[in-house]
């Protein structure tokens, strides 16, 4: 079996550990789309293969907890970008933010004299170039049109991109790199949705994928009326991935081929990194910017306070961790608008007062384990008349849910209920924690504003 070319390019590394603590730390950041927390080997999904990021979470640390405060491409980004909630930052669907761009993280590095870019999506209104040394911003489409007429896949693209970011920067800067993956968005124009590159069709061709527990019709009666009907936006897509078992197979399959062509192209800039000696002087970071519906509740896509899609995963290896703490895990909540405070602090700089977010280096950092938060608000505007506003505060053992347009509250047990099928809200026995929920709910969303 041959090495894989991360850890073959790792192997060849000039020892550095040594001076990582001396130098400013590079950034990479990957990030990928539609992509939830289980969508992992390391995670415990028995099918799809992610070799190359079970690799770097083996050599970091894996939050199992990680969660977005808003689940949707185009408010998340912004929150990953500003360190904000929603309310704060101002972009409620795909439109710009209203955070100065001298309070983000990329601004703020390039202002103190980072090489900064970014590869592929960007989905918070029109793409600004001049504020990247190196800019390329495209999504949309699995299969794009070179300037020589050739196809090309949009990862394919995302890795060449990169690997041009790595070997044409300045060596004399430390460095920055978004690299947005559009994988695995589906393509929602394209009645095949998922369109992974021909060498990948091969990939679990003789697998079936499980269904999910909740992904029967039952579970889609029990959401409220106004989800549960076949205009829901969230409905409909699942009607065009999941609505048959045939179906269901071919666009799972291809989606996990979708998420395996993420993880090489992955270890190929990893290994990029190792083999010019500075893999051990960057902080990476994958991530995604929100959950996903496999059909459960039947259900696709995102947007609602469901567990499927409100969790992403989130590795981070940091040189300065000790190496009896690489490879661990770890189950605080972790929140998209926690990124860019982890990156500035990497840097060295000051997060500005208007980030919102916290620095989750101390979790893996710290001998000793830090004060951290055990809840936290989770927020969606409506989007036409077909996704209804959502909003929530989410614990790990009980989760309240109002959907402000309908007054409608919902209250389940993760504990007991862990799939989120039985809303409690009616039950006399729950008064209390609904009563307290309801005020806890009412003061973070005021402070998320």
């Amino acid at each position: 079996m041959k090495l894989a070319p991360f850890l073959l390019a790792l192997l060849l590394t000039p020892f550095v550990t040594l001076f990582a603590a001396t130098k400013p730390l590079n950034i990479l950041v990957l990030h990928a789309d539609d992509w939830r927390y289980n969508t992992l080997g390391c995670a415990g999904n028995p099918v799809v293969k992610t070799p190359q990021l079970d690799r770097l979470a083996a050599e970091g640390t894996r939050f199992t907890h990680a969660c977005v405060t808003t689940s949707i491409c185009g408010v998340s980004r912004a929150s990953l970008f500003t360190g904000q909630w929603m309310s704060r930052h101002g972009n409620k669907a795909f439109a710009a933010f209203n955070t100065p761009w001298a309070e983000t993280y990329p601004g703020l590095l390039r202002a103190n004299g980072y090489y900064v870019g970014h590869v592929g999506k960007w989905h918070t209104g029109k793409f600004p170039a001049e504020n990247f040394d190196f800019g390329r911003s495209y999504m949309g489409r699995h299969w794009m049109k070179e300037p020589d007429g050739t196809q090309i896949h949009v990862t394919q693209k995302n890795e060449n991109d990169a690997i041009e970011f790595l070997r044409t920067r300045p060596t004399d800067k430390p460095f920055c790199l978004t690299l947005a993956f559009f994988a695995t968005h589906a393509e929602d124009g394209n009645p095949l949705q998922y369109l992974p590159q021909p060498q990948s069709m091969e990939l679990y061709k003789d697998v079936t994928i499980p269904l999910p527990k909740t992904a029967t019709d039952e579970a889609f009666r029990k959401l409220p009326p106004f989800v549960a009907n076949e205009d829901n936006e969230s409905r409909r897509r699942w009607h065009w991935r999941f609505d048959d078992p045939a179906k269901y197979q071919t666009m799972m399959k291809n989606y996990y081929r979708l998420a395996t062509e993420v993880d090489t192209t992955c270890g190929r800039v990893l290994a990029e990194l190792a083999k010019t000696g500075q893999l051990e002087n960057t902080l990476v970071i994958f991530t995604g910017d929100n959950g996903y519906f496999h059909g459960e509740h039947g259900l696709a896509d995102k947007w609602y306070p469901h567990e499927e899609s409100i969790r992403v995963p989130l590795i981070i290896r940091d040189p300065r961790t000790d190496k009896a703490k690489r490879g661990q895990t770890d189950d605080n909540f972790a929140l998209n608008v926690d990124l860019a405070p982890t990156i500035l602090a990497a840097a060295g700089i000051k997060a500005p007062g208007t980030m919102q977010g916290s620095n989750l280096a101390p979790l893996y950092l710290d001998a000793q384990n830090p004060a951290w938060r055990s809840e936290f608000f989770y927020e969606h505007g409506p989007i036409g008349k077909k996704i209804p506003a959502s909003e929530a505060l989410v614990r790990k053992g009980m989760k309240y849910m109002l959907w402000p347009e309908f007054k409608t509250e919902q209250l389940f047990d993760l504990k007991a209920d862990p799939f989120e099928e039985n809303d409690i809200v009616a039950k006399p026995s729950a008064k209390p924690t609904l009563q307290e929920m309801r005020t806890r709910f009412g003061e973070l969303k005021a402070a998320a504003r």
